[in-house]
């Protein structure tokens, strides 16, 4: 059933940069959603493996002495869905992998993997452009920190060096503090689907909850890697929290958004889409900040 050449366990981090120098054709494997699929399929015939499920130091989230969260790489979509600290400080991101397929494949599907396949559809690719997340990268030259709107290159391709795997993704505190976020995913079925279009906001609000302070916007499937709409950035900081300025970020959106034709939409019908989508994202984001849009 899968045509497998060799499968090598590593046993720690540092065990896994030995075997990916060792044999730099293998790719790494750990929940196999993605993998074996594609040996399945015939795309990854003969394949090399290196898996890491045994390195349970590549798993959970916890506070960093900084503040920042860190997520481990092999950490599930459930888990990250479910603990107390995502659901604390940045529960947008739980929400959104909580999106992705059905209970097995957020039971086995990691984290890791979805931002290392670096496909634009991916649901928390979008939601960690708009924290502002940091790739951290183990490899023979050691420790690699590398911010995520850098991580990807190309569609499929991301920043992964000879001999690197990707250990863990940092959210720092300055990205996360006060702010409120929310994503919206477009597809066209509600469950088990790749998004037709995926829209993050996060909003930070002043302490009297009537001037925007600061927000950040994400696309998934709006361009041939995850984006930000700097430009929409930029107009709405320090606007008041009102209808016309909504409806203004929204529009603006459109100057930094190339979507593409394919068969799942349009260009025209992901330009529509994604000025819907800032507009509600951002007001729900206000929301959950407590803010109130007036007119």
């Amino acid at each position: 059933m899968y045509d497998i050449k060799a499968l090598y366990e590593a046993a720690s981090v540092d065990d896994a940069v030995r075997l990916l120098t060792e044999h730099p054709e293998a790719r790494i494997i750990a929940g196999g959603s993605d993998v074996l699929v594609q040996i399945r399929e015939g795309r990854l015939a003969g394949a090399e493996l290196i898996s890491i499920q045994g390195v349970d130091a590549l798993r959970g989230v916890r506070l960093e002495a900084d503040g920042a969260i860190r997520i481990g790489s092999l950490t599930s979509f459930s888990h990250i869905t479910k603990h107390p600290i995502i659901r604390e400080k940045i529960n947008v991101l739980g929400e959104a992998v909580d999106m992705i397929g059905g209970p097995q494949i957020r039971n086995i599907g990691t984290i890791g993997g979805n931002t290392c396949n670096g496909v634009t559809s991916a649901d928390s690719a979008s939601t960690l452009f708009a924290w502002d997340a940091v790739i951290e990268l183990a490899g023979p030259e050691g420790r690699r920190l590398v911010p995520i709107q850098n991580f990807y290159l190309r569609a499929g391709v991301v920043d992964l060096r000879p001999g690197e795997l990707q250990t863990g993704i940092l959210i720092p505190k300055r990205s996360y503090e006060g702010y409120q976020g929310h994503y919206i995913k477009y597809a066209m079925r509600e469950a088990m689907d790749i998004a037709t279009l995926g829209c993050s906001v996060n909003v930070k609000l002043s302490p009297d909850k009537l001037t925007i302070e600061d927000a950040r916007i994400a696309y998934g499937v709006a361009g041939p890697i995850p984006t930000r709409a700097p430009h929409a950035e930029a107009m709405i900081a320090n606007r008041p929290v009102s209808e016309g300025v909504l409806k203004q970020f929204a529009q603006a959106v459109l100057t930094d958004l190339n979507p593409r034709d394919s068969w799942r939409a349009s260009k025209a019908f992901r330009q529509h889409i994604a000025v819907v989508l800032a507009q509600r994202a951002l007001a729900e984001a206000i929301r959950l900040s407590g803010g109130e849009i007036y007119e």
